[in-house]
């Protein structure tokens, strides 16, 4: 066994010409207000991007990027904002102007200007740091193998023609890719720590990265571990894996298995040494993308995306596409492949936020790759999200969560919208993420078609609607305690309309009733009760939102439940009997001889119960404006037409469904 000497470095591996691209940094008067510039405009595969990272107080951050192009000065680009993740106080702009000074032939500083139409301009002088992106640091360790981290460009005939002659080198390709690559010595790890037959588990493999690993730490920071080991446990099928995600922080480690399948060469290959070489070559350097938070080409548009609307690459010749899954197989993907990455890879690894990429940070495939939304350079229309969060920054335990959303004409000339483009969440992808968990694309129980009927939405004009957002298919979205991100993407032809993030704080339980009672409301059915505005089926629901309203009478949640509890109320509804039979079955529903019955609204008590809707800005505001104004609408109308009588009465005439999917009105069964 031998392991290929990497000595330690204590500078970069390559030094690139002298170029504008590179890191930035400006700094405030205290050791907190710092800003960075990551300007991409030039050096290998340029981006023709410019981003920021906002340091603030209290440890908020702020991140934008931006399209950039140059001027007719060659050291000034500018270009607009087109994403933004952070406080919105800390991100005010919309467009970019970067002017580099060069000495000497190489770059001092760089003067950004930040600038909108309804905001005063903000300018900083950034002090040029580096020409890479990001430091990061890798350490090759081996157990009864060889640490394959080099190969020579030319040793296999099936290539680019335009491929350069010479060693590529791991490090070199993440070089290529805009960091900073420094290894730590390599070592090796004996082979007894390994299971049966010399074969590696997660788990043991996990255990010999906190034994072996230099630099290991439970913590976020720019370092890899890369093994090279004989054999998974699974066997000769698994190559290589990004095996880290036991413990709290994820894609530290990475491993490749040498005499697994990538060990073989296909028959009649011209050069088979050189094909095992440059597999293994291939799947260290794929398994160590994915420890960057780098999805499989073809799974961009899977998982928990932070930002909607990616693009699968099945046939990019990328290190995070597999060789033979390419139209024509792996002779075909070698053929064409540089040894690189996809430009929306180099984006996301060079310009996401910080935290999405470092080793240690976000979960595997979580905020990966936001990237690939279809976002006009000059969008007609701006989303905002508004939420029903009261004066103390949050909502209460158990308290529902609603937010408005208002999609304005901003390019100021009128422009054709549907009627029902916020009516429904079947036009948008909403995604939900608590501080510390996975990312969740909220699904809403219902969907909806509706006729597509057009209007003309006025220079500067808006419309608003609400979404429900606490429950759905996944469950309860909002309940636990602490703070979630929301961020919406509105599907419109040929664009997608992406919203700045909404912070949400749900505060804990303030008493032992608020903690007893949950454990009933946060249910499917109350969740489809909410949903729905009421029902006169599911019996359990109503009486769990009945205690809702009687022992937590001063909580919001009781507004919600109250007003859930009214709406059925109101009017005359439909209702399924079937008797003593099974009401999950349609068997048994059938075997029972079921009936629809007519149950009679009851004036008296939904007026009771829709006295909540007293005008108070507390009510207004948990329910949504937009929800507040239907409500009372619709209370009114019901009552206004027997006089307000009490009990059973004539059959009121239904108020106009003026809400959109999410919660439509209705006495509706839930099911």
């Amino acid at each position: 066994m031998k392991t290929e000497p990497i000595p330690a470095l204590e500078a970069p591996l390559s030094a690139l010409t002298a170029q504008l691209s590179g890191l930035y940094e400006w700094q405030g008067g205290f050791a907190f207000n710092r800003e960075e510039l990551r300007l991409d405009v030039d050096g290998k595969y340029p981006q023709f991007t410019a981003s920021g990272a906002i340091h603030g107080v209290a440890l908020t951050r702020a991140n934008w990027i931006a399209n950039v192009n140059a001027t007719p000065n060659p050291n000034i680009f500018a270009g607009p904002i087109w994403y933004k993740n952070g406080p919105p106080s800390m991100l005010l702009w919309n467009f970019v102007t970067i002017e580099v000074t060069t000495g000497g032939g190489v770059p001092v500083s760089a003067k950004v200007t930040l600038t909108s139409p309804a905001t005063p301009p903000s300018e900083r002088v950034f002090t040029f740091r580096s020409p890479f992106f990001h430091p990061v640091e890798f350490e090759f360790d081996s157990s009864g193998t060889t640490a394959v981290t080099s190969i020579d460009a030319h040793a296999h005939p099936n290539r680019p023609a335009t491929l350069p002659a010479g060693p590529i080198t791991l490090p070199s390709v993440y070089t290529d890719a805009g960091f900073d690559v420094r290894l730590r010595p390599s070592g090796l790890v004996p082979a007894a720590l390994a299971g049966p037959g010399g074969r590696w588990s997660d788990l043991e493999m996990h255990d010999a990265m906190q034994a072996f690993w230099s630099r290991f730490a439970n913590a976020p920071q720019w370092s890899m571990w890369v093994f090279f080991a004989s054999l998974h446990e699974t066997g000769t099928s698994l190559g290589g894996v990004m095996f880290d995600d036991i413990g709290p922080n994820h894609r530290q480690g990475t491993a490749i298995f040498n005499d697994a399948f990538i060990s073989i060469a296909p028959a009649g290959d011209p050069a088979p040494a050189a094909w095992v070489r440059r597999m293994r070559f291939w799947t260290a350097a794929h398994e160590m993308g994915h420890a960057f938070n780098l999805a499989h080409s073809w799974q961009k548009s899977l998982g928990a995306r932070w930002i909607p609307g990616l693009v699968n690459e099945p046939e990019a010749r990328s290190f995070m596409n597999y060789p033979f899954r390419v139209s024509g197989g792996q002779s075909a993907f070698f053929a064409n492949f540089g040894f690189r990455f996809s430009p929306q890879e180099l984006l996301f690894m060079r310009h996401a936020p910080e935290e999405f990429v470092q080793m240690g940070n976000a979960d595997w495939f979580d905020n990966h790759a936001f990237e690939e939304a279809r976002i006009s350079p000059e969008p007609k229309f701006t989303l905002e999200l508004r939420s029903t969060q009261n004066e103390n920054g949050g909502l209460e335990f158990m308290e529902p969560g609603v937010i408005e959303l208002k999609l304005t004409n901003v390019s100021g000339e009128p422009q054709v919208v549907a009627e029902e483009v916020l009516k429904s969440p079947d036009h948008m992808t909403v995604i939900i993420k608590k501080r510390g968990k996975a990312a969740r694309q909220f699904l809403p129980y219902s969907e909806r078609c509706y006729q597509r009927k057009n209007m003309a939405l006025e220079a500067g004009g808006s419309v608003v609607d609400s979404l429900f957002l606490s429950a759905g298919k996944n469950g309860w979205d909002l309940a636990e305690p602490g703070y979630y991100l929301i961020q919406v993407a509105l599907h419109l032809t040929g664009e997608d309309i992406v919203s700045e993030p909404l912070t949400l704080r749900i505060a804990p339980p303030k008493s032992y009733d608020q903690e007893y009672v949950s454990q009933d409301y946060f249910s499917d059915d109350v969740g489809r009760v909410l949903t729905f505005d009421g029902t006169r089926y599911l019996t359990a629901a109503n009486n769990t939102l009945q205690e809702v309203a009687a022992k937590l009478s001063g909580s919001l949640a009781a507004v919600h439940a109250r007003v859930a509890l009214a709406s059925p109320l109101s009017r005359d509804c439909k209702v399924l009997d079937v008797g003593k039979a099974n009401d999950t079955h349609l068997e048994s529903v059938q075997d029972s001889g079921g009936s629809v019955k007519l149950v009679k609204a009851n004036l008296g008590e939904a007026a009771k119960l829709a006295g909540v809707l007293d005008g108070s800005q507390r009510v207004i505001q948990t329910l949504c404006p937009t929800d507040y104004g239907y409500y009372t609408s619709m209370f009114k109308e019901c009552l206004a037409e027997s006089g307000g009588a009490a009990g059973g009465g004539e059959k009121p005439k239904a108020a106009s469904n003026k809400r959109k999917g999410g919660k439509a009105m209705a006495a509706a069964a839930g099911r």
